[in-house]
């Protein structure tokens, strides 16, 4: 993980290792769009025979570089094995990132355009899960600058047995946990958020509000904090998908490393 966490905040740098290691890693590359002269790419790998469908994406705001760097530590790693079909978009603001702010070069927050659709960016994200199957599992990876430690979202439309408790004890292990009984103005308790869901009531949709309304009943918006430095952020999301997704698809969890 040495060259990943020695990384620029290059979204042409990000690219172009999604396309060096993608297909070592058996993904097929699709370009959905461009934005500032960088491809804004998913990266699939459908298994054969009836396996579940995970879906994970980064990169949605630009001063949020931890995730990225993490996705392909983890592709390096060989956790997205034959065990389930992956759908993964690796850096959903291009723009953003090469200019280390939340929002695009346009000054529009796509983490909150879902609904209206104003960017190019997110028509071409929504154009392409339109045309894919639904998903058992997604997961959405994002930093917070506020937060006093790591923390989720759980969205888990039909009660199906929870990840949270487990992927927050893994990460608690690289990781501060933020305890904080509001978290972002929402209850929270050791680090867990499970918002009541209602998107018909929401003017301004996020990714994960728009994924459980047409492709998934159960999601994680999984938080690192910002303020810790880039090698232990990194290890805290690895640890926290890891966690997740051998939970989910049967195997046990990995035990954390540090940073």
């Amino acid at each position: 993980m040495s060259t990943v966490k020695a990384a620029p905040l290059n979204p042409a740098w990000v690219a172009d290792q999604c396309a060096a290691r993608g297909p070592i890693a058996g993904f097929r590359l699709e370009p959905l769009a461009e934005a500032g002269g960088v491809p804004l790419l998913a990266l699939t790998k459908r298994t054969p025979g009836p396996r579940p469908r995970v879906y994970l994406s980064a990169g949605i705001h630009g001063d949020e570089p931890a995730p990225p760097f993490a996705l392909l530590a983890l592709m390096d790693a060989g956790i997205f094995d034959d065990r389930a079909s992956w759908f993964i978009c690796p850096l959903l603001n291009p723009t953003g990132f090469q200019r280390q702010t939340r929002e695009n070069a346009e000054g529009v927050d796509l983490n909150r355009d879902y609904r209206s659709l104003r960017s190019a960016e997110i028509r071409a994200h929504v154009d392409w899960l339109r045309r894919q199957p639904n998903f058992d599992l997604t997961l959405c990876l994002h930093e917070d600058w506020e937060a006093k430690g790591f923390y989720l979202y759980e969205l888990n439309l039909r009660r199906r047995p929870t990840l949270a408790e487990a992927i927050v004890a893994a990460v608690s292990a690289v990781c501060p946990i933020d305890s904080s009984e509001l978290i972002d103005g929402r209850p929270a308790r050791a680090g867990i958020l499970r918002p009541d869901v209602d998107p018909s009531t929401r003017e301004l949709w996020p990714e994960a509000i728009y994924l459980a309304a047409h492709h998934s009943t159960l999601g994680y918006t999984l938080e690192t904090p910002s303020g810790l430095p880039l090698s232990q952020r990194i290890a805290a999301m690895s640890a926290a998908v890891t966690t997740a997704l051998n939970l989910s698809l049967g195997a046990q969890p990995v035990p954390a490393k540090g940073a």
